[in-house]
């Protein structure tokens, strides 16, 4: 179906824009929404006719959506979802579950603000753009994990997903590396205040010496 913008829609076009999209989407989101009329001779010149007064809602709603945009940007959501060992999901979490979350903020989002080009099916974080407006658009976090404590976790950087027993090892292992990069950042530390013990100790010998 051909179809003419009423405003900017992503990866479609811009405002007074002929485009051809397929009929579900022209049906069932850009004509009941407003996004767009059928494409026609007549519906052209109701266009033109409107055009100033559309512009200047689009800018509008353009303000609007950066403000809540603004809200966002940024903001991490903790989803927590039933895993398996390895870390794959037991389902996925959509555009509808990013959503929901998103809302909580107090900014109306919907599925169809996320941009999320497959559904998620692994524990982990995710940075999501969220576009409120063809023109505004945010980025959040997403954190998926089984508990709270493992969201915390991923927050810090930790790798959850793997063989648990594999995680284990990695984690014995940096743990290992700090103590000792510890250990030699003080042996260091002390190995210079000796050093400098010594200087002073020999800076006074030679003070006295001068003295007698």
């Amino acid at each position: 179906m051909q179809v003419i913008l009423l405003e900017r829609v992503e990866k479609l076009g811009a405002m007074g824009d002929t485009v051809r999209v397929k009929d579900g989407y022209a049906r069932n989101f850009l004509l009941p929404r407003g996004k767009a009329l059928r494409a026609s001779a007549k519906n052209m010149e109701k266009f033109e006719s409107q055009r100033a007064d559309l512009e200047v809602k689009n800018a509008a709603a353009v303000e609007a959506a950066k403000t809540d945009s603004e809200k966002l940007d940024g903001s991490s959501f903790i989803l927590i979802r039933q895993a398996g060992e390895s870390g794959q999901l037991y389902g996925s979490v959509s555009t509808r579950d990013i959503a929901a979350a998103a809302s909580e903020t107090g900014v109306s989002v919907t599925r169809n603000h996320v941009v999320l080009p497959d559904p998620i099916k692994t524990i982990g974080l995710y940075e999501v753009r969220i576009a409120l407006h063809g023109e505004v658009s945010s980025t959040v976090q997403i954190n998926v994990a089984r508990t709270q404590d493992e969201a915390e976790a991923q927050a810090r950087g930790e790798d959850l997903t793997g063989n648990a027993d594999e995680r284990d090892e990695i984690r014995r292992a940096a743990e290992e590396l700090f103590e000792q990069a510890e250990a030699d950042a003080a042996a260091e530390e002390e190995a210079e205040d000796a050093s400098e013990d010594t200087a002073a100790d020999s800076e006074e010998t030679e003070a006295e010496k001068t003295a007698d």
